[in-house]
């Protein structure tokens, strides 16, 4: 059977700070069929460009970074900041899940520093507890599937939760061989380097980018480039001691 690799978080770009290696190696050293989701078209990621303009633009290019590795790309639900925990947005992204049935579900932490990310996170764990549950209904429909999934969470932005306190990950993933295609991967969006310079002061994008993955690095003693993550709990989605990730890319 195919082994599947799901990546679903908020905006596009952020599969690319802190997922995109670990997708890479996947694929290339495991085999995986690897996917990526985008709940947020980035609609609101300009300071000039109108939304539908901008949003356009931010899909195309969050579909050229999936196509420069090889995944399976599925567009984005809804405009920046209408990622909203509520029921008709659920079961769209919970038909997305029957249809994907992932071993591997890589998520934004629970705790980051904005809403987007946590809420999409909290869509996307519903989705795959209910994945087996034929009374829950999505949209489209789509029968409900009997698979396990692994549920991992990467590390916040900064590396640090909402009020400033380190998160250190129990697994790292090695990136440093696979850096310059992470790389491209986030140059993918264009679009992006004057909007975070001028509105989150990044000081460029890229070198933030290389510069988080160095820090993960250094939090595992081991690693020059890493990317990290924390395991969900096991209940409701897969075996007390499943770890597919781990088993594949640290064995």
């Amino acid at each position: 059977m195919t082994k599947r690799a799901f990546a679903i978080v908020a905006h596009p770009d952020d599969i690319e700070f802190c997922m995109a290696g670990t997708l890479i190696r996947l694929k290339e050293e495991a085999g995986y069929e690897i996917h990526m989701m985008n709940i947020a078209n980035g609609s609101c990621g300009s300071l000039d460009v109108p939304a539908e303009e901008i949003a356009a633009v931010r899909t195309e290019e969050a579909r050229a970074s999936a196509n420069l590795i090889g995944a399976v790309y599925h567009p984005p639900l809804v405009n920046d900041v209408d990622i909203l925990y509520e029921k008709p947005l659920l079961a769209k992204i919970g038909a997305v899940m029957r249809d994907v049935s992932p071993d591997i579900l890589l998520l934004h932490s629970p705790q980051d520093y904005m809403e987007d990310h946590m809420n999409s996170c909290r869509l996307a764990l519903t989705a795959a507890f209910c994945r087996g549950m034929p009374n829950f209904p999505t949209a489209p429909p789509r029968n409900a599937v009997e698979h396990s999934v692994a549920v991992y969470h990467a590390q916040p932005h900064g590396n640090l939760d909402p009020l400033g306190h380190g998160v250190v990950p129990e697994l790292f993933i090695d990136v440093s061989k696979v850096l310059r295609t992470k790389q491209a991967m986030l140059e993918c969006h264009r679009s992006q380097k004057e909007w975070l310079d001028k509105s989150q002061g990044m000081n460029s994008y890229v070198e933030t980018m290389q510069n988080l993955s160095r820090e993960v690095g250094e939090m595992s003693e081991i690693f020059t480039y890493a990317e990290g993550f924390r395991r969900h709990l096991h209940i409701g989605y897969c075996d007390q001691g499943a770890d597919p990730l781990g088993s594949a890319l640290q064995g």
